[in-house]
């Protein structure tokens, strides 16, 4: 995938403790993983943003190993459900979470992480172009995952180092879970042209972050966006880093105000703020808007990536040829993703996209072909970078929540949930943080009379919109 053994003993990965692996050592870990699992099989990859989790993704790819990636920090009851759905044949997870699996055998350690032997009777047919897989839905343990094979991941990590312009003197800082298509995409990118990896699980609230950061260099970073929303509050335009090259933002569409702010400051100070447009279907990313264009196209995604298209249709499947028209996205390229696995078997499947994903938003584009988002067609929130299904959500609470009456609507960052009774506002609120494992500020609950039905019994979602749409 990366050709470690290009960049010999420059550092690929650093965190802020000091730990360092070179290009150099990736190749040996690569070969020490792979020794002791000897074959090409399942692992699940419970990932913080730690030297011993990107190490142990890289070496998979490398090897052709095929990871599940999920957060560390899903649910147990969770996790169990996908380990007994998808029996894979490793666990490669952190060694404080080594007694959570007793029945495991720990075959390997480095760093922070251990290996762990399953004892699963069977195992699943893996296709031979399959790379990963990630989830769709943030962190709500659902079955399904999108299959990414080995030329998706490197076509968009070639057009993603293209129209960005790295090179090996990069130093992105981690700002996003790795397990996340965007997070995971900053580092297939940088690993590809030689960079150096800057990784830390501090949030940038957190003055450990921002430590880190000056005194190590880093020359750029990744946000959703109520990162950007932090930075704001943060007062960042004030800060001195005059190491940093550039910011990107994705993972949903950043209110005009903040894009126009942080677009104003980056071409003020020489840096450069460039929005981004992708899906886990699209392996990450589909459309960029040139840092030139961060001022006057203020509200736009901008244009398809290299090597990509864009284009709309109507309600009709039929191409929208007149600016300002809207219509739903379709794109094409390399980086479209073979389909979805929702149960073990599915892991055989071959390409079932043909390089073709409509997206599910509206969009318009304007005279000079540059796209806005105006929607989404269904219904999804982006929750601090996690797309949540809202149906899903509310499947979760009705199972926990015996007759209660709930529906899920919102703008992204900001859910509302609806509920029929008073006294269970506050424990729906905690009971959706603790299973998706987002911030509780991200959930409103607001309490109604009844959930809004049309005649055959289905939700009203319309009728709920006066409340966040505003």
């Amino acid at each position: 995938m990366w050709d470690f053994s290009r960049f010999g003993d420059a550092p690929a990965v650093k965190d802020e403790f000091g730990s360092i692996v070179t290009y150099e050592g990736l190749c040996k870990e690569k070969a020490a993983i792979y020794e002791k699992i000897g074959e090409r099989c399942l692992v699940f990859s419970l990932c913080r943003n730690t030297v011993g989790s990107v190490v142990g993704y890289a070496s998979f790819i490398e090897k052709r190993v095929v990871p599940v990636l999920l957060s560390a920090a899903l649910e147990r009851e969770l996790l169990d459900n996908l380990l007994s759905i998808y029996k894979p044949s490793f666990i490669w997870g952190p060694e404080d979470m080594e007694e959570d699996f007793k029945d495991f055998e720990n075959v390997y350690s480095f760093m922070d992480y251990v290996l762990l032997k399953t004892n699963y009777d069977e195992s699943y047919t893996l296709n031979d172009e399959l790379c990963l897989l990630l989830t769709t839905s943030g962190s709500t343990g659902s079955p399904k995952f999108v299959r990414q094979s080995y030329s998706n991941v490197l076509a968009n990590a070639k057009s993603i180092a293209e129209y960005l312009e790295l090179d090996s003197s990069e130093k992105p800082i981690t700002t996003l879970p790795m397990n996340y298509t965007y997070g995971l995409s900053i580092i297939n990118s940088h690993f590809l042209v030689g960079a150096e990896l800057l990784v830390t699980d501090k949030g940038l609230m957190q003055k450990d972050f921002w430590t880190f950061f000056k005194s190590e260099g880093a020359t750029s970073f990744g946000g959703v966006p109520y990162t950007y929303e932090m930075l704001d509050k943060l007062r960042f335009t004030r800060m001195d880093l005059p190491s940093l090259r550039y910011m990107t933002q994705a993972g949903g569409k950043l209110i005009v105000e903040l894009h126009s702010k942080f677009a104003d400051y980056a071409e003020k100070n020489g840096k450069k703020f460039i929005i981004m447009y992708g899906q886990c279907e699209a392996t990450a990313r589909m459309g960029y808007l040139p840092a030139e264009y961060a001022v006057s196209k203020c509200g736009s995604m901008g244009i398809a990536i290299p090597g990509g298209t864009f284009h709309l249709i109507d309600t009709d499947g039929k191409n929208i040829t007149t600016p300002r028209v809207t219509g739903e996205l379709v794109y094409e390229g390399p980086n479209v993703t073979l389909g979805y696995a929702e149960k073990g078997e599915d892991l055989a499947l071959g390409d079932e996209r043909g390089g073709i994903l409509q997206t599910g938003d509206m969009a318009e584009f304007d005279e000079e072909g540059f796209y806005y988002i105006v929607g989404r067609k269904k219904r999804f929130l982006k929750v601090y970078g996690n797309r949540v299904n809202l149906d899903e959500v509310e499947r979760m609470i009705k199972g926990h929540f015996e007759g209660i009456g709930v529906a899920c609507g919102g703008i992204d960052d900001h859910m509302y949930i609806f509920v029929t009774d008073e006294s269970l506002k506050d424990e729906v609120k905690s009971f959706v943080a603790m299973k998706t494992g987002l911030n509780q500020v991200a959930f409103n609950p607001v309490v109604i009379d009844e959930i809004p039905k049309n005649d055959s019994g289905k939700v009203l979602y319309s009728a709920l919109e006066k409340y966040y749409k505003k």
